[in-house]
C-alpha cells in the first residue's frame, strides 16, 4: 500500500463514482469552494469506461485559473487544468492527461504538503486502520520509507508494523547501511522493519498501459516502464545485499519478464498485482517461489474494464484460483488507496466474486475462507501459544465466511504486540 497517498485521500474529494469526465468536472466545481490548497488535488477518477475523455479544456472550464490535478484510482495517471500543468512547468500539453513515465517523477510535488500536516493525516490513517483489525502494512510509499517511519514512530505513530519498502532511488543507501529485508529499523522498537526492494515495471488496466502480450483494442500492448536487462540489474544488486523484491506487473507480458527476471537471478520474494497471467506461467511462480502478492477488491472495480480490453482473457485475469492451484503461495493486500485498506474487504472478494451489481465474474477463481484469511495475516492460519500477541477481537461469536458479511465483519478491539492499539469505549 502507498500510506501517505491513503491519508490523503480520505480527506479529499473521491472521483470514484463519477460516470463521465463532464460528471467529474461538475462534482470537481461544486468542491472548489471547500478547497483551502494552493493546487486542488482531487482522487479516484477511472475513465476506462467513460463516454468522453478527461482533456485540460474540459477541467479549465470549470476551474478557470486555479492549478486543479485529479488523479485515477489506479495512481497511475493525472489529469491536469492548464492552470495546473503551468504550475509544474508542463505546459504546453496536448490533453492535460499525464500518465505513467510523464506522471509518475512528479506524482510526490502535486500531492506535497507540509510534513506536519501529513503526519497527522497518516496517524489518523493508521487509527482508522487498528480500528478495522489491520496491525501492519508494507508501506511502498515513494520515499526514504526508513527515516520516515523511524521519525513517525518517535513521534508516537505507532500503532502498526510497517515493512518499509525501498525503492531503487534509495537503494545505494540502503546498500551502504548494510540492511537488508526483515532488519529492525533502528529507533523503532522493533515497529518498522525493512521490506523489499520495489520496482514498477509496467502500468495498470484502467490507464490501458498494462503490458501485455495482446493489443488493446485501441492498438498498442501497454507500457514497459523498466527494460528486463535493466530489472535483472536491479534484482541481481538487491538480492546480493539481502534484499528482497517486490516487482508491480499486471500484464500478462510484463508478468512473464517478471518471472524471467527471479529466474535469472534467484531473487526472492513476490510479483505484486499479477492481474493478468499466460497460462503457462502459472506454474513458474510456484515453481521459482514468488509470491504472488494480490489485491481481491481491485476485482469489483476492474471487471468491466477486464471485460472491455482484455476480452477473451478475463478467465486468466485476476486469477487467484488458477494461482493457488498451481501451488503459489497468496499473499491478499489492498494497495490503497487503490482499495480501502479494510482487510475484511479484501477477504470477501477474496471468497466470493459477486460484484457489487449482483453478477458472479469467474467463480472458479474464489479461495477457501481458510486459504484468504492465511494469506492475510502472514501466513497465521491460528493462534497458539509463545505467539507474538498481534491480535483482533471480534464483536461475533461465529466467524463468518461469506463475503457479505465478512465486508462488514465488526471489530471489537486489536492488540498489537500485547498493547491495545484499538479498544472500544467501556
Amino acid at each position: 500500500m502507498h500510506l501517505d497517498q491513503w491519508a490523503l485521500s480520505r480527506a479529499a474529494l473521491d472521483l470514484s463514482g463519477a460516470t463521465s469526465a463532464a460528471h467529474a468536472v461538475r462534482s470537481i466545481a461544486e468542491y472548489l469552494p471547500s478547497a483551502d490548497t494552493a493546487v486542488v488535488v482531487v482522487h479516484g477518477f477511472r475513465d476506462g469506461l467513460w463516454p468522453d475523455s478527461p482533456t485540460a479544456a474540459l477541467l479549465d472550464a470549470a476551474t478557470a485559473d486555479r492549478p486543479v490535478v485529479a488523479l485515477s484510482g489506479d495512481l497511475h495517471s493525472g489529469w491536469f487544468n492548464t492552470a495546473a500543468l503551468r504550475r509544474f512547468s508542463l505546459a504546453p500539453h496536448p490533453s492535460g492527461l499525464l500518465t505513467e513515465t510523464e506522471f509518475m517523477p512528479i506524482m510526490n510535488d502535486v500531492q506535497r504538503v507540509d510534513p506536519a500536516v501529513l503526519d497527522r493525516r497518516v496517524d489518523a490513517a493508521v487509527r482508522a486502520a487498528a480500528a478495522r483489525g489491520v496491525v501492519g502494512v508494507t508501506d511502498f510509499e515513494i520515499a526514504d520509507n526508513r527515516a520516515v517511519w523511524a521519525r513517525r514512530i518517535a513521534a508516537g505513530t505507532d500503532l502498526l508494523r510497517v515493512r518499509c519498502g525501498i525503492w531503487p532511488r534509495w537503494l545505494d543507501q540502503a546498500i551502504t547501511d548494510g540492511v537488508g529485508t526483515g532488519d529492525a529499523v533502528p529507533g523503532t522498537r522493533g515497529l518498522a522493519t525493512v521490506g523489499p526492494m520495489k520496482v514498477i515495471v509496467d502500468g495498470s488496466l484502467g490507464t490501458r498501459t498494462a503490458y501485455c502480450h495482446a493489443p488493446y483494442p485501441g492498438g498498442g500492448n501497454g507500457v514497459l516502464s523498466v527494460p528486463p536487462r535493466e530489472l535483472v540489474g536491479l534484482m541481481s544488486r538487491a538480492t546480493r545485499h539481502g534484499l528482497e523484491c517486490a516487482i508491480h506487473a499486471i500484464g500478462d507480458q510484463a508478468c512473464e519478464h517478471v518471472l524471467d527476471a527471479f529466474a535469472t537471478t534467484g531473487a526472492h520474494g513476490s510479483v505484486e498485482h499479477a492481474q493478468l497471467v499466460a497460462e503457462k506461467d502459472f506454474r513458474r511462480f510456484a515453481e521459482l517461489g514468488v509470491i504472488a502478492s494480490v489485491q481481491p477488491a481491485h476485482v469489483h472495480d476492474d471487471a468491466d474494464l477486464a471485460e472491455r480490453y482484455w476480452a477473451g482473457r478475463t478467465g486468466r485475469s485476476f486469477p487467484y484460483g488458477s494461482l493457488l492451484s498451481s501451488g503459489t503461495r497468496l499473499a491478499l493486500g489492498s494497495d490503497a488507496p487503490v482499495a480501502p485498506l479494510d482487510p475484511w474487504l479484501t477477504l470477501a472478494a477474496a471468497v466470493d466474486r459477486t460484484l457489487p451489481d449482483g453478477r458472479v465474474w469467474h467463480r472458479e477463481h474464489e479461495i477457501p475462507w481458510e486459504v484468504a484469511l492465511a494469506a492475510s495475516t502472514g501466513g497465521r492460519a491460528r493462534v497458539t501459544n509463545g505467539d507474538l500477541a498481534d491480535l483482533v477481537v471480534l464483536d461475533t461469536d461465529e466467524l463468518p465466511t461469506t463475503g457479505a458479511c465478512l465486508a462488514s465483519m465488526p471489530v471489537w478491539g486489536t492488540m498489537l504486540g500485547g498493547r491495545w492499539t484499538y479498544e472500544p469505549a467501556a
